[in-house]
Order: structure tokens, then sequence, then C-alpha cells
């Protein structure tokens, strides 16, 4: 699939991003996350230091011995669709991939130095080839995305945070690290899932994909359109009761629920930052260093106050309205200060006048408007 003399070229025709940036396709929570870790100096050096306490170097031989490593002699049609999805994303070294024994479908991306991908015999045997093409590409964008790295920390925390579970309060700060961790891992799923579209350059099959994932081999028996109104119903339904409740059944997850992810990434493929993409515009990998952390929040921000606004969520939706009557508020504080202290503009006391009107002023401008925009980043 591959017979190509210039090394790693894809077997079907597919456009090809050189020198992609992982922020291309980074879901806006995840990506500013990234971001100002990656700007931090010495960041991943003070992560890779703790590889010596991590257990990658006992993975790594796990795997080696008892998975079977993915070659042009060992699963190749896997092999072609690794070395076909790193030259998509113009990943130049490509990762070593396992196949181990489990029924359960899975796949991960670990390690350290090196990422490193794991696939089960389950996801191989429930996937066709264009919907195992996502999934691989999928684990490919979190290693551009240099995610590992963090998926190896969350996976040793929770194996740390069972053994010590019976020491009084020593569970306490790991298990809030292990929940932030899984918050943003989360949304790393959701930018995955878009390197996995860039990749298989196939919308349907990465939503059946996800339809497999949930309802297994059965897709006679599923539709997309009936799966995407799912995601709808879940967002939408109930009232503040089951919105807590949402909350209380994700957060021991590490992955966004199934039918949220293919909203998402529908959501996403029709946008005009994925036709961007697809059209050769895009951020890349040389321009990172100058990579603004504050524009990467503002971003951030942006989006989670768009979906506040946009959110058919009842808790959400309360948040959103909360926020909104604290910036009219605000606003309306801010004009009755204006013109009460404006009023003495002909009195002929120039130091309280020229006193008042920036006071009026910073209360119009700045104040009411701040506590709306914060009211809706923290929704």
């Amino acid at each position: 699939m591959t017979g190509n003399d210039q090394g790693n070229v894809p077997s079907r025709q597919r456009k090809r991003f050189p020198g992609i940036s992982s922020r291309a396709y980074e879901h806006p929570a995840d990506r500013s996350a990234l971001v100002a870790l990656r700007k931090l100096t010495g960041f991943d050096t003070a992560f890779k230091a703790l590889s010596g306490l991590l257990p990658e170097r006992s993975l790594r031989l796990l795997f080696l011995s008892d998975s079977v490593r993915v070659s042009d002699a060992q699963f190749s049609q896997l092999n072609d669709m690794l070395r076909d999805a790193c030259y998509i994303l113009d990943l130049e070294k490509v990762p070593s991939m396992y196949v181990t024994q489990d029924p359960k479908p899975n796949a991960m991306c670990i390690g350290m130095d090196e990422p490193i991908i794991v696939v089960t015999t389950g996801l191989v045997e429930l996937l066709d080839e264009e919907e195992m093409r996502a999934v691989i590409g999928h684990e490919v964008g979190h290693a551009l995305s240099g995610h590992s790295v963090y998926r190896t920390i969350l996976l040793f925390l929770t194996n740390l945070a069972l053994k010590i579970a019976w020491v009084p309060l020593g569970t306490v700060a790991i298990t809030a690290i292990v929940t932030a961790l899984r918050e943003w891992f989360r949304k790393s799923e959701l930018s995955a899932d878009r390197a996995g579209l860039l990749v298989g350059q196939d919308v349907q099959a990465s939503m059946r994909g996800l339809m497999k994932i949930a309802g297994g081999n059965h897709l006679h028996e599923m539709n997309v359109d009936a799966f995407l109104a799912q995601a709808d119903e879940y967002e939408k339904a109930g009232d503040l009761r089951d919105s807590v409740l949402k909350i209380l059944n994700v957060l021991p997850r590490s992955h966004p629920f199934t039918t949220v992810r293919a909203a998402e990434l529908k959501k996403w493929s029709e946008s005009r930052d994925h036709q961007r993409i697809m059209d050769g515009h895009y951020p890349r990998r040389s321009e990172d260093k100058d990579t603004s952390v504050t524009d990467a929040f503002r971003e951030s921000a942006g989006h989670y106050a768009e979906t506040v606004r946009t959110s058919k969520d009842p808790l959400i939706k309360l948040v959103g309205d909360i926020a909104g009557g604290a910036g009219d508020l605000a606003g309306d504080l801010g004009g009755r200060l204006r013109n009460r202290f404006g009023g003495g503009q002909g009195n002929g006391q120039g130091s309280k006048e020229t006193d008042g009107e920036p006071g009026g002023g910073a209360a119009d401008g700045k104040t009411g408007d701040g506590k709306s925009g914060d009211g809706q980043s923290e929704g």
C-alpha cells in the first residue's frame, strides 16, 4: 500500500499537511493549557526527569514481550496505515505500535521519551480499514501534540492512588491531580479526534468508528443521524439535577462520552477552521515558538463564552443567565455612578470633576464588561 521509492506515501490520494502544528486541530480548551505548559522554561525537561520514577521502561518491555509489534512482517496493513498517518501529519519519526490481546476496543499513546501506540485486538476486529485509519490518525495526533507524556503521568498517578489508598489522606492530593489531568485529557481526546479526521479525510468513517465503539459491530442496526440526535438529547435533557449527574458521571472517565465526541467532530468537520486546513492554510510548527499564551487563553475564553451562550444544558444555561444578569447589573450601576458624578461638572470644583470622570469611565467601560466577560468564561 505504500510502495513508493520516497517512503511513506498514503495508500490512496489524500491531502498532506507539511509542517503542520498541532495547534491547527487542537480543541481551544486543550490548546491553551498546552501552550502555557510549553512556554514554561524547562517544563518538558522537568517532566522527563521523572522518567526514572515512571514505569515507562517497564511498559515498553511488557509490550515487547507480551504483545505483537506492528511491522512489515506483522499486521502489515496496520503498519501501512501508521506510516500513512505520519506522512500526512508530517511526523518525522514513526512511533512503535503494538497490538495487545484485549477484547475491549481501546487504543492509547503513551511514553515520556518516545511515544508508543497500543491498540487492542478488540478494536482491530471491530473496525474496518477506513475506521481504523481514523483511529490510528487519532493516536498519531496525540503523539504530535505531546499528549503521550501527560497520558503516561495520568496512568502512573492512577495506579499510585490505588496503591496508597490505605494511607489516611494519602490519596487526596493524588486524586485532585488525577481529576485535573482527566479533565484536560477529555479535551485532548476531542483534539485527537480532529487529527484522526485530517488523516482519514472521511467524516462518515469517523462517525461509524465512534458508533461501533459505543454499540459494537452491528452497523446495520445503527444510524449516524439518530446517533447524533442522542448527543443533542443528552445535552438538553432533564433539569438541574440531571446536569449535576452528568458531571458526576463524566468525572471518573478519561474520555468524553461517545455521542458527545461524534457531535463535536461533526460540527468541526463543517466549520471554516477545518476547511481552511484542507485548503492548506494552517499554523506551522516552525511558528510555535512565536505563539502567544495570551492569544491562546483569549481563544479558549471565547470558546467557553460561546459554549455558554449556545448550550442547551440546564445548568450551563443558568450559569449563563446569572453571568449575563451580573454584567447587566454592573453596567447599570456604572451608568448610574457616571450620571451621579457627572452631574457636578458645572460646579467649578475642578479636582472633584477630574476625580469623578475617570471613575465613571472605569465603571462603564471596564468593570461592567469585564464582569460579564469573566462570568461567561467561567461558565
